[in-house]
């Protein structure tokens, strides 16, 4: 059972909560971060991700280890998705069981922006007008000529 995973296909969300299920939770919470149909009033009419999955699923791994530092006897599942996605789809999910719901959702909300923090997958916007690879996470760098130069390990 891989709690971490960059996958092609959709995501079943089910499959995260059962990874993350024991006797000893209290709360399970689940985030999905779904392809939305505008930003900034612009009309979106699919995304594409792109991952160096390799890096990104350590990075997940990453992430899971700093949430069951911070929150203790929590389990956390993260997927991500990438290739073409279209409006409505699944783009992450994120599973985190705990004792205690507040820390479930702590941990949940936590996970999410380390996602976009640091682990290396880039979004594409296809709008009806033209298209623009977003760039990071934090869709504070956008890559106008296209993806990022990465170095393999």
């Amino acid at each position: 059972m891989k709690l971490f995973e960059i996958v092609t296909e959709p995501i079943n969300t089910n499959e995260l909560i059962q990874k993350v299920e024991k006797r000893e939770a209290g709360a399970i919470t689940t985030f999905i971060g779904t392809v939305r149909e505008f930003t900034n009033g612009k009309r979106t009419v699919y995304l594409e991700y792109q991952a160096y999955v390799p890096m990104a699923e350590k990075m997940l791994a990453q992430i899971g280890e700093e949430i069951t530092s911070k929150w203790e006897n929590a389990i956390v599942a993260i997927t991500h998705r990438i290739g073409s996605l279209d409006i409505g789809e699944a783009a992450v999910v994120i599973a985190v069981s705990s004792p205690h719901r507040k820390a479930a959702y702590e941990a949940n909300e936590y996970a999410i922006e380390r996602i976009k923090q640091i682990v290396p997958i880039w979004k594409k916007e296809i709008w009806e007008d033209g298209q623009e690879w977003i760039g990071d996470q934090l869709e504070k760098t956008s890559y106008q000529n296209g993806l990022p130069k990465m170095e393999k390990e």
